[in-house]
Order: C-alpha cells, then sequence, then structure tokens
C-alpha cells in the first residue's frame, strides 16, 4: 500500500530508513563485535606468569615493562586521536588492527626482555590508535541518526561484548597455555586478523563541515588547552576517569601473585579472571539504568566507596576467596566507563571527539608511567597485599579531592 493511502486511511507511513542509516546502525552492531574481538586476548589471564616463569621478570621488572608499555601508548595516545579526527575513523581501526597483529606476531618468539618490550611498544601503538577512535565513530554513527542521547547505552553495551571477550578468552587461557606457551599468542594473531576484517566493513559518517586548521601543532594545543584549561567541567571528568582508571589497573598486574601468595588454587586463575571481567561486562551494561537512578554525582560517589573498599578488602583480607575485593574495582571501571565518557562526549565536537579521548588515555598513562614501578617495587619488597593498602591510602585522597571538584562542576 502506497504512502498516499495510508494517509487517506488515518494511518501514518513510516519513513523508509535511507541507506546512511542503515549504514550507521550497521555500524553500532559491527562495532559490538570489533569490541569482542579486540579484547579476547588469551594470554592476559596467565601473562604474569608467562612473564615471570618462562622469561625470567621480576615483579619490578613487570612494572617497568607496563611502563614502557604505557610509555608508547602515551607517545602515540594523542596524536593518534588527532590524526583520527583527520583521516577518519575507520582507517585509525584499520591501522590499529594491522599494528596489533604485528606485535601479537612478536610475541611468538619474544623469550627475552627486549624482544617483550619490542611486543609491547606494538600493542601500545595499536591500543593507542583504537584509543577514542571506537568510541567516536559509535557517538557519530548514533549522530547521524539523531541518537546523541542513547550513546551511554551502546557505550556500556560496547564495554561489555568487549570485556565478555576478555573474559571468554580467560576461560581458555590456563588450557592452551598447558598446550603450549606460544601458543595464546599465535591464536591472538588470527583473532586481531578477523578484527582488521570487521574493521574493513565500518562505514564513516560523512564530516557536514569541514574544518581545516593551518598547523596543525597550533591546533592540537588549542585542543588540549581547551580540555584542560578552558573547560572545566570537561576537566573534571577528565581527571575523575583518570583516578578511577589508575584504581582498577594496579590490581590487574598484581592479582596474579596476589592470589599465587594467598594460596589460591592455579586452577581458579582463568575462571577468577573471566569472573571480573564479566562483572566489567555486567556492570558496564547496567550503567545507565544506574545512573538515571541515582544521578551523576551519586554515581560517582559510589563509584569512589566501591574504589575504597576493593582496596581494603584486598589489602585486610588474604583468604581464598581474596579475589572478591578485586571483583569490587572491577564493578566499579564498568560503572564510572559509559557515564563520565559520555561527559567527555558532550563537551566533543566532531574535529576534537577523538582527540579528547585519546588526551583522557594520555593522563592516564602519564600518571602510570610516573607511579607504576614504584608500585611493582613495593610489591616486590613488602608483599602484593601491603602494596594495595598503599595504593589505597594514596588514592583515597585524591578521589575525594576530584569528587569534590566534579560534583561542584555539576551545580
Amino acid at each position: 500500500m502506497s504512502g498516499g493511502l495510508y494517509l487517506l486511511a488515518g494511518v501514518k507511513a513510516t519513513p523508509t530508513p535511507s541507506p546512511d542509516h542503515l549504514l550507521a546502525d550497521g555500524n553500532i552492531r559491527k562495532l559490538y563485535g570489533f569490541s569482542f574481538l579486540k579484547m579476547f586476548l588469551l594470554p592476559m589471564a596467565i601473562i604474569t606468569l608467562y612473564w615471570q616463569d618462562r622469561v625470567g621478570l621480576s615483579l619490578t621488572d613487570i612494572m617497568v615493562l607496563q611502563g614502557i608499555f604505557s610509555l608508547a601508548t602515551l607517545l602515540f595516545e594523542y596524536p593518534s586521536g588527532y590524526i583520527s579526527d583527520r583521516i577518519g575513523y575507520r582507517r585509525a581501526l584499520l591501522i590499529a588492527s594491522g599494528i596489533g597483529i604485528c606485535g601479537w606476531a612478536v610475541y611468538t618468539v619474544a623469550d627475552t626482555f627486549a624482544l617483550v618490550m619490542v611486543a609491547e611498544i606494538l600493542l601500545g601503538a595499536a591500543f593507542a590508535f583504537i584509543s577514542g577512535s571506537d568510541t567516536a565513530l559509535l557517538f557519530e554513527s548514533l549522530r547521524w541518526t539523531g541518537r546523541e542521547e542513547d550513546y551511554a547505552r551502546h557505550d556500556g553495551r560496547m564495554a561489555s561484548w568487549a570485556q565478555t571477550g576478555e573474559a571468554c578468552g580467560a576461560l581458555f587461557a590456563g588450557a592452551v597455555y598447558a598446550l603450549s606457551p606460544t601458543l595464546p599468542f599465535l591464536i591472538q594473531v588470527g583473532i586481531w586478523t578477523l578484527a582488521f576484517a570487521v574493521a574493513l566493513t565500518l562505514w564513516e559518517p560523512p564530516v557536514k563541515s569541514e574544518h581545516h586548521h593551518p598547523n596543525h601543532l597550533r591546533a592540537a594545543g588549542e585542543i588540549i588547552r581547551y580540555a584542560l584549561h578552558d573547560n572545566r567541567a570537561l576537566r573534571a571528568s577528565l581527571l575523575l576517569t583518570t583516578l578511577f582508571g589508575l584504581a582498577s589497573f594496579y590490581p590487574v598486574w598484581l592479582i596474579q601473585p596476589y592470589l599465587r601468595e594467598a594460596g589460591t588454587p592455579l586452577i581458579w586463575f582463568g575462571p577468577i579472571w573471566a569472573g571480573a571481567n564479566l562483572t566489567v561486562a555486567l556492570f558496564s551494561f547496567l550503567s545507565q539504568r544506574v545512573h538515571f537512578s541515582l544521578g551523576d554525582s551519586k554515581l560517582a560517589l559510589l563509584c569512589g566507596g566501591l574504589s575504597v573498599a576493593g582496596y581494603l578488602t584486598l589489602g585486610f583480607y588474604g583468604g581464598i576467596f581474596c579475589f572478591l575485593g578485586y571483583y569490587l574495582l572491577t564493578a566499579m571501571r564498568g560503572l564510572q566507563g559509559p557515564f563520565l565518557r559520555h561527559h567527555l562526549q558532550r563537551h566533543s565536537s566532531r574535529h576534537n571527539r577523538a582527540s579528547i579521548l585519546s588526551l583522557k588515555s594520555l593522563i592516564f598513562r602519564l600518571g602510570f608511567v610516573a607511579t607504576g614501578p614504584l608500585v611493582g617495587v613495593g610489591a616486590d619488597r613488602y608483599g602484593t597485599a601491603t602494596a594495595f593498602l598503599l595504593i589505597g591510602g594514596c588514592l583515597t585522597p585524591l578521589l575525594l579531592i576530584q569528587l569534590r571538584d566534579f560534583r561542584r562542576q555539576l551545580r
């Protein structure tokens, strides 16, 4: 029946979606798949053990190595975001996937600190190009269809798919590692090849208004000034999400030796890691609903409370179920991500969106480069439980200060 007959019958015709709208909707589903594949990281659940047992690294070496990874990511982070805003988010994801394939390939032959460092630098560059580009493409796809207000919901689902991917990888990590220590890295090359194939099918929404700056260095500096000086609300969100990010990141590298010190059976390591990622996935999925119930201020306070409670539990409780303290931090990670990224997106535009999201990661990486090696030294010298208490003691006053500023900017 034609649209005219529908109108004569008193029924409003439903407009046929344009091809661009269909492509934008397809992007959302494909970005879910890309998020799943990029985080299907078989080596993550056993990589600290691999570094210690196969390469012979100490916890201090591991934290230095992660500092190098963060430094590599740091060097690429903001430039990659700025480049992504200029060349397009799809191309940036293709570049990231290609570099990631090379990084995992190097890991298949890495048996020294130097080769592991090369692999980590390549992977740092890959994740730097992904950082901001995938979520910026999500926001632009929603904006193209007039659904920006749905961003937090889809961002939460993307994060949920990513953590589900990591959880699935963790479930099989121990068994694959038992077959061959290098097999997880060989499989990882194939997984990132699939991610490259998914990125090839993405659609780049057209830029409605072009803006060319004659001096790219000056333009990049202006974006930093806008984010860290001119827009106080944006600065408060950036610093708060950085502190939450650090709070959830230190345990990633300490939880495996912590579990071993607590006498947790090795066979539990994979399921515990999977459970942690499923916790992030679940709370990322629920983040928007909790946000609607509590609002910005109370949700931020809840995340702060979970952070402090998580470190206190890890520091004081050393029983076989000590990993439950880690789950408090992964729940916080899932809750804070979508709602704070939505704050950043609302203060961004098409020409600085990936740059600001990459700036967020840059500040986080700077924080880890400055503090990660010190955390490793503390864990080697005093044990992981004491290290968790020291981290919690340092983070708590910083969180209180930044939560106060964030709430003031909301008002």
